[in-house]
């Protein structure tokens, strides 16, 4: 793998590069192409983690271990749904800290099998669909695991996850079920105007989303070297609808 120079901080992160070489082929992967990743065991871990210090799992199960821990819950009473799980890094840190239920969701297989592959016995369930299309056959399937806790580390914004998926996890989350994301600390800039940055703001400062836990932190390192910045946020759902101002972001098909 080499990572070759690029200004990561002045353009998207999913259009950042490397080149994975085996024998005599050289091939171009983006960083964002997960499908690629996650058929190379090892290779994500390598990349994010080795490489580039990414500590979003370890740092969102944290929180979720201290909000719920500070309100007198268990861990052990809750029961995950974990949005974008990739190749389970998240769930693991999750069971680490207590979690015994822990279903995950993705779009692509190459995420499920990566995390059956490498993390046997963490996820209860996995199930590949996307949640902006979501059956109502499946929607009800899903509903029957009680879920009172949504968790989606490293997946919201440059298009993996767009505010309609969001809006239907969290719809099928229990009334006063804990709800912790991470974001990039650009989408709360009122200079961003995307419609996911909208989305998230609106979410966070309504009534919807009692917030119990918001923190700037190191989420990586660039390319170059430089803190990659993001914003944990935990709180629970005190509503069962999203607020009118927040589905009207959603219904003008609102994306990062």
């Amino acid at each position: 793998m080499h990572l070759p120079p690029q200004i990561e901080e002045h353009f998207d992160q999913d259009k950042v590069f490397f080149y994975l070489s085996n024998d005599d082929d050289r091939l171009k992967v983006r960083f964002h192409d997960y499908r690629a990743i996650y058929q190379h065991q090892g290779l994500y871990e390598q990349l994010f983690y080795d490489r580039l210090k990414c500590q979003s799992p370890k740092k969102i199960a944290a929180i979720v271990n201290q909000v719920v821990s500070r309100d007198n819950g268990h861990m052990s009473k809750l029961r995950v749904l974990d949005l974008g799980a990739g190749n389970g890094m998240a769930g693991e840190e999750l069971a680490d800290v207590g979690v015994s239920r822990i279903v995950g969701v993705d779009i692509i297989d190459e995420a499920r099998a990566a995390a059956f592959r490498d993390r046997p016995g963490i996820y209860d369930h996995y199930y590949v669909t996307d949640f902006c299309k979501l059956s109502d056959n499946l929607r009800a399937e899903l509903r029957t695991w009680s879920f009172n806790c949504l968790v989606s580390v490293a997946a919201l914004g440059f298009g993996d996850i767009p505010p309609k998926a969001i809006a239907t996890a969290l719809d099928i989350i229990e009334h006063d079920g804990w709800i912790a994301f991470n974001i990039k600390d650009t989408f709360l800039d009122s200079n961003d105007t995307s419609g996911f940055s909208l989305f998230v703001r609106e979410l966070i400062s309504s009534r919807y989303l009692d917030l119990h836990h918001m923190e700037r932190y190191q989420h990586r390192l660039s390319i170059n070297g430089q803190p990659l910045n993001y914003y944990a946020i935990a709180g629970r759902k005190r509503g069962e609808t999203l607020p009118a101002s927040v589905l009207a972001l959603v219904s003008a098909g609102a994306s990062a």
